[in-house]
């Protein structure tokens, strides 16, 4: 059995460079070559970490014999590299969010089931320790059914940032604000957490950053088809940065939480993680007192990582390569990926129209970018 994998990435941006140590220091991978569309960048990066450097998908998945490729480019342009990868027979990984339209994913979610390829979408947050003991209390049955569940989102973003790269802040380079960008992490954990959604009543805005055409905020009410209810509150308006929490609570009366983000909000390439993520909240019966000794643990454990940043995302690729090599389907799937688009493009489509809007959703064929061109 085929037990390393010939691996390649597609865009060069300040994500990348977490991809590459990861597909350069995990068993599974053969880190083999880069593509960009700019040769320059493209040969400099290759160089870097002494892989080929390639300006077309097809020809490194074909030339190189790639097994997996991870996409890298900007969320609007996530289709057509990861579409081009599939056909010429390479599996493939997308940086999140698996798109910035249900166009685009169902584009790349046909393309996988008719090159029968694997795809997924990197939250590698899914592997943080004190995510994983919110979802094992929900699905041991520790808080009952799940009820009510929260996503609150609170950072900042200054124009440093958005002038970073040329397309950040704008509809078309960008696709969307902190709905595309910074919350598909909390959103996914959501979903996770809570099941499938019912309906979602959603509103947009732009409150202090005039330069950028994109949302900086956004809040959300949800109907969950269990019958329970949500909440999103995200933003980056506000300084310095806060903190990124989803909080959970069930029939019982218990409720569990996680901050994932605290301190300044991360930005691949450009900070650190600055707090742990820790549980901050746990009143599940017979375990209420035991809260800071999870807080201590999980704390201990980030701590002592050398790149936690790196550590994480290489678990998830870690076993995107494992599910390619034993058969099965990746821990995340692309169309685990499709749900978080859908939340954003609800959030969206609800502003517009001024009304709830209903599951399942499917593209739409209108100029207006699911809302984004006519608020």
């Amino acid at each position: 059995m085929q037990t390393k994998l010939k691996t390649a990435i597609v865009g060069i941006g300040k994500v990348t460079g977490i991809h590459a140590a990861a597909l350069s220091g995990l068993a599974e991978s053969q880190f083999t070559a880069v593509c960009s569309s700019k040769r320059d960048k493209a040969e400099a990066f290759a160089a870097k970490y002494k892989v080929k450097g390639y300006t077309d998908v097809a020809e490194m998945v074909q030339k190189e014999k790639i097994d997996m490729v991870i996409i890298c480019t900007p969320h609007p342009f996530h289709k057509a590299p990861a579409v081009e990868a599939m056909q010429a027979g390479a599996h493939v990984l997308v940086e999140k969010p698996f798109a910035s339209s249900l166009e685009d994913c169902d584009a790349m979610l046909d393309a996988a089931k008719k090159y029968k390829r694997a795809t997924g979408v990197i939250c590698q947050r899914r592997w943080y320790r004190p995510v994983q003991r919110v979802k094992g209390a929900i699905d041991s049955g520790k808080i009952g059914r799940p009820v009510f569940g929260t996503v609150n989102m609170l950072g900042w973003r200054d124009q440093n940032y958005y002038n970073s790269d040329p397309w950040r802040g704008s509809w078309e380079g960008e696709g969307g604000g902190v709905l595309v960008n910074q919350a598909p992490h909390q959103l996914d954990l959501l979903q996770w957490f809570m099941g499938e959604i019912d309906e979602l009543y959603g509103l947009w805005s732009n409150l202090n950053h005039p330069y950028i055409e994109v949302e900086d905020t956004a809040n959300a009410i949800i109907k969950f088809k269990n019958g329970a209810v949500g909440n999103i509150v995200v933003s980056n308006s506000m300084k310095p940065g806060i903190y990124g929490k989803v909080h959970v609570h069930g029939e019982n009366g218990a409720s569990v939480g996680v901050q994932t983000d605290g301190g300044a909000m991360f930005v691949a390439g450009m900070s650190n993680i600055l707090e742990p993520p820790v549980n901050d909240l746990w009143t599940v019966p017979g375990e209420e007192n035991i809260l800071q000794e999870f807080v201590k643990e999980d704390s201990d454990f980030f701590l002592s990582l050398k790149n936690p940043v790196e550590y994480f995302h290489e678990r998830q690729i870690e076993d995107f390569l494992q599910s390619i090599i034993e058969g099965r389907k990746p821990l995340i799937t692309g169309g685990d990926g499709r749900v978080t688009v859908e939340i954003f493009t609800a959030i969206y489509r609800s502003t517009r129209d001024n009304k709830p809007v209903k599951w399942p959703l499917f593209p739409e064929n209108r100029l207006d970018f699911d809302g984004r061109l006519t608020k």
